[in-house]
Parts: C-alpha cells; structure tokens; sequence
C-alpha cells in the first residue's frame, strides 16, 4: 500500500481507511509531503487510541507546521482526554510562533485552563511578540494561576523587555512573586538585578529571601550596595542569606578589596552566620571568613568545626580546616593545640597540616606524650613533615620509647628526610631488626632515601647474613642505590638459597632500564629456576630490556609449567609486537586455559600483521562465544592500527 500513496487524493484517502497501517503509512507520506489538506485528518487522529496511528499524525503535524497546523491544533486544547490534550500541547511548545495570532483570542477564553495552557506554549515561542502578550497576561489576567504560568514562561523566553512588567507584578499576591523572582534570575540582563534590587525593600521575608538567592545566583556586583544597606533591621536567618549572597557575588578574591570599616562589618555577620543550620549558608560563612577573617574568627570555625561530623558533613568539615589554615597559625589556633579537648587539638593539629610554618611544631612535640593514641599518631604523622634536625632528639626519645609500630614508621619518615643531620644513619639501620616487619620496612625505605655510602657498606656486610629476611632487605638495598656498584653481592645473591633473596636479585636490574642486558649471562639461568615467582620477576626483566637479543628467551618462556609465567611472556610479547613470535603463541592457544587464551589472543591483536590477522579470523569461528567475541575485538584493533 505504501507505494501507492504518491498522490495527495490517495493520501486523503488512505487517511481515511479502517486499516490501521495503512492511516499510519498515510500520515507519514502526509508529514513528508508537507500536505496542507491533510491537516484536519490529522489533528482527528491525533485522538485515535491506537499509539501507532497516534504517534504518526503527530510526525505530520510537526513536519508539516505552519500557521494551519497551529489553529487546526488549539481546538484540541479542550479535549476532556488528557493524552490528547497533552499531544497537541507537546506540538505547539514546538511550532507555536508558526503563528502567535492564531492564539492571542484564546488568551480571553472563559476557561482559565485553557488561558494556562496557552501562557504555557508562548513561554517557548521566542519572539517579542509572546513576551507582549504574556506581559498583558501577567498584569491583566483574572486567575492567580494564569499570572503564575506567565511570570514562568517570561522567565523561560528569558527576554529583557519583560522586566518592567515583571516588577510590576511585585504587587501581585506571593505565590506569583515567587515566579516572578525566578523569572527575573533567570534573565541575563543588568536590568533584571537592578529590578530584584528595587524590589527587595517592599517584598515579604520570604519574597525577600527568594529575591536574595536570585541575587546571589545572578553575580551582579551592582547589587551589593543594596545587600550592604539591607544588613540592618532585618530578622536574622534573612541576613545570614544577605550575607551568603554577598560572599556569592564578591567571591573569595575580591571580598579583601572592601574597604576596612565594611571588612570589619560584614566579618561581624559572617561570625553571626556560623551559628546557622544552613550548610550553604555555612559553607559562604567560612569562604569569606577564610578571605577577611581574624583571631576571633579562627576561634569561631575551630567551634563549629568540632562540633561537626566529620562523615556526615565532611564537605563543610574540609572548609572549616581549609579556612583556619587561610587564616594562618595565630594565639587562637595555638591555643586549640593546647587544649585539654582532643576535638579541639584533632581540628587544629588537621589545620596546621595544611601550613607552611614551623611554629606549631613545639606545641605538637609538646602534646605527644598526653594525648590518645590516635592523636600521638597523627601529631608524629605532622612532625615527620615539618621537623628539622634540630627536632632529632624529640624522634630519638620515640625511636627508645615508644611501642606503637605507626609512630615508628613516622619517627622513621623523619629520618629518612634529614641527609644531613649526625648519626641518622646508624639510628635508622637499627631499626632493621625490629620486630615488626613493616617497621623494618619503612626503616629499609628510610635508609633507601638517605642514599649514603656508609649505608652501603654497611648493606653490603648485611647481604652474606644468616637471616634471609635481611639478606633480602639488603640486596634490595643494594639494588636501589646502584647495581653496578653493589654488582657482586647482586650476583651472588642470585644463587641465594633463597628465593625471595633470588626474586629481589632479579628485580634489582629492572633499576638499570636496557642497560641491564649487558648482564644477561648473569641471570638467564633463573629462567629455570625452581620458584614460579623467580621466573616471574625475570621475565618482566626481560620484557622491560625489550631488545631483540632477550626476545628469543621470551619465546623460551611460553614452556614454562606456570600459566603466570607464560601470561608475563605473552604480554612482553604483545607490547614489543613480535611477529616471529606468532607461530608459537598460535601453537600455544591448541592446549592452553581459557585465561592463557585470551591473553594470547590479546596479544595478537597487539602484535599485528597479516599472520596474526589470519589467525584471528580463524578464531572467529570459535564454538566457544567468549573467544569469538575476544578475538573480534582483537581484529578491530589490528583494523584500527591501519586507519
């Protein structure tokens, strides 16, 4: 049937059909052909309960458009049908200023749902000519809700000109000085701020707190004199709004360009502000008191900021630290730290954290040893940042006296940081026997990063003890202050009986890049070397050389018994696109896990080449569909290489 409607009869008539797909396929071919006389056979269907035929006249309709289409469509607009009503609201949002006139009588209905629906429509016809009537509406109409719908669709057009008239409904009852306020905000125009400035003394506290918003959302500096003056006489969550609105347009920067006497005044009801439940209102108060705040101010957050919770509020909580940091270290925030109140010394010590200043750093040595442990930890945590050498004693009496493993390993970050203060190296090494393995850790990173050559030496006697534990720690030393220097305790370690001591041996030559094939001889024999994590760490050695002279070894490696070996050779293999490699990676994928296989075909994939592609596309035709869609994948990639 559908290629019978070439003619406009034969679309009328198939429109007027009892055959379902035909009237559909005819409101299409309708749409297309932009058929004015199908317009009422449209609009008719546009009622029909079947979705199909529905949906097709509504295509036609908005293909069609035009003057027509518009005044065809508002009869629908008193539809007792909610889904009818609803289409042919849904259309002209879409081609009403096709023809504003056809719809200016209906502004006049008796119906005040209709006088709605239309002040509705026109708030998405963008033409001067809608602001007009809307305007009228605005000021004219007899029904509270049409004078609402237009105060929103002014707001939606969003057009300059309709500024007068929306001040001028300022006078209006509540419910439309709301949408009036948001009209104006969403306005970008200095004449709707100065409107809402105007406005702000005659409106009622929650107008005006609608109106403060809108000010501060608007960001025009005009406005601020007004919010200035509005300061007085005003109840007081009101002004912690004035207040938010201020910080809002000024911002951070450009409040410590007031003069002082405003400075000081406005810092004043900034203070106020922190005693309000609004968390925005908060979070302007510590912006602006992080920017023209004093003493009193740094007292006033450290209170508000302990009694926050820190999970439930940790946004407001990481401003109240960041603003007493702003504020920089003063008598209020030294006395925080000297509190009996561990909230108070945990907020303070938080804030000192974010200093560049070394004055807190006797008040935090002088709470260690009185606060929980908790506290001594992240007091030490601080200290280990901020100390110098003079602070050594302080850490050696923690180093003697303290038990506490996480207090150790900061002492041990201290340590690690003074290169030039007396006798840190011996008091770091002898943390290398303690009996908490990660405090030897850190210790072993400590003396990493004091990089000295008494260290070394001294590494370098620790590599032939009896302890493997510290023989690995040793050798692992010695590979990270130089290979070449260390070279002999290096090799000897890789025929450590062992193997962590052997693994560690290997991964020392990762620190020499592709120098270290120069020392192949030296460690291919742990290519078959009896632990699975040897032959890990050497094929990743291998991988990381990547010259041509280890690629052969790397082939070697997909007979090893472990999957993990192979899975690190397969992936070298792929990153350095070996295409001699090819041949054995397909003979591999015949007996290999599902694991094994993915990663070769992965690797194919990356390697490339009219081999590999070949293979893949045989893989393709898989039984298995995981394998199918892995090696397309791979393919894609190969296809996307060569465009």
């Amino acid at each position: 049937m559908e290629n019978l409607l070439d003619t406009a009869p034969q679309v009328l008539e198939a429109l007027q059909s009892d055959d379902s797909a035909t009237i559909r396929s005819a409101a299409f071919n309708a749409g297309d052909m932009a058929l004015l006389e199908a317009i009422p056979l449209l609009c008719s269907l546009v009622k029909s309960s079947n979705i199909g035929i529905q949906e097709a006249a509504e295509y036609a309709l908005r293909k069609i458009r035009g003057p027509q289409v518009v005044a065809a469509l508002l009869p629908l607009l008193r539809s007792d049908e909610a889904p009818v009503r609803n289409v042919a609201m849904d259309i002209l949002r879409e081609i009403g200023s096709d023809s504003i006139e056809s719809m200016q009588p209906y502004l006049q209905d008796e119906d005040p749902d209709l006088r709605i629906f239309i002040t509705d429509i026109l708030g998405y016809s963008p033409t001067h000519q809608a602001v007009l009537l809307l305007s009228k509406a605005l000021l004219k109409d007899p029904e509270v809700n049409v004078r609402y719908q237009a105060a929103v669709s002014l707001g939606n057009l969003a057009f300059p000109e309709a500024v007068p008239a929306l001040c001028q409904a300022m006078h209006d009852e509540e419910w439309v000085q709301f949408a009036v306020v948001e009209a104006l905000a969403k306005i970008k125009d200095p004449s709707a701020a100065n409107g809402l400035v105007k406005l702000l003394p005659q409106a009622s506290p929650l107008v005006c707190s609608a109106i403060i918003d809108a000010l501060g959302d608007m960001g025009d500096v005009k406005a601020i004199p007004l919010l200035f003056s509005s300061l007085e006489n005003v109840r007081v969550p009101l002004r912690h709004k004035i207040v938010k609105a201020i910080v809002q347009i000024l911002s951070v920067r450009s409040l410590s360009l007031l003069a002082a006497k405003s400075q000081e005044r406005l810092r004043d009801y900034l203070l106020e502000a922190l005693t309000d439940n609004d968390e925005d209102i908060l979070l302007a108060a510590l912006q602006g008191l992080s920017a023209i705040g004093n003493e009193d101010a740094t007292e006033a957050i450290i209170n508000l900021a302990v009694g926050l919770d820190v999970e439930r509020q940790s946004e407001l909580y990481e401003a109240a630290i960041h603003a007493i940091a702003s504020l920089g270290y003063n008598s209020m925030l030294r006395d925080a730290l000297r509190s009996d109140d561990e909230k108070h010394i945990a907020v303070a010590m938080e804030a000192c954290r974010l200093l560049k200043d070394q004055r807190p750093v006797e008040e935090l040595k002088n709470i260690f040893w009185r606060v929980s442990p908790d506290l001594r930890r992240e007091a030490v945590a601080e200290l280990a940042q901020m100390g110098t050498c003079t602070d050594t004693p302080f850490f050696l009496s923690i180093i003697e006296h303290s038990d506490d493993a996480e207090v150790l390993k900061s002492a041990l970050v201290f340590f690690g940081n003074q290169h030039g203060c007396p006798e840190v190296e011996d008091i770091v090494f002898a943390q290398l026997d303690h009996r908490y393995v990660d405090v030897q850790e850190m210790a072993l990173e400590a003396s990493i990063n004091l990089h000295s050559p008494k260290l070394n030496s001294q590494f370098k006697i620790r590599a032939g003890s009896e302890d493997p534990m510290q023989r690995m720690m040793a050798i692992y030393a010695l590979g990270r202050y130089s290979v070449t220097e260390n070279l002999d305790e290096i090799l000897q370690a890789l025929e450590d009986p062992s193997p962590r001591v052997r693994q560690v041996a290997i991964e020392a030559f990762q620190n020499l890049g592709p120098q270290a094939e120069d020392f192949l001889p030296h460690f291919l024999p742990r290519l078959i070397d009896e632990d699975k994590d040897v032959r890990i760490a050497l094929v990743d050695l291998l991988g990381q050389i990547g010259t041509p002279a280890v690629m052969p070894h790397l082939v070697s490696a997909l007979a090893d018994e472990n999957d993990w070996v192979k899975i690190r050779a397969i992936e070298a293999l792929g990153v350095h696109k070996l295409a001699d490699a090819v041949p054995y990676l397909t003979q591999l994928f015949e007996t290999a896990n599902p694991m094994v296989s993915y990663k070769i075909i992965e690797a194919l994939g990356m390697i490339g080449g009219n081999v590999a592609f070949s293979v893949l596309l045989g893989l393709m035709n898989s039984e298995d569909p995981e394998i199918q869609h892995a090696a397309a994948e791979a393919v894609a990639a190969i296809q996307a290489e060569q465009e």
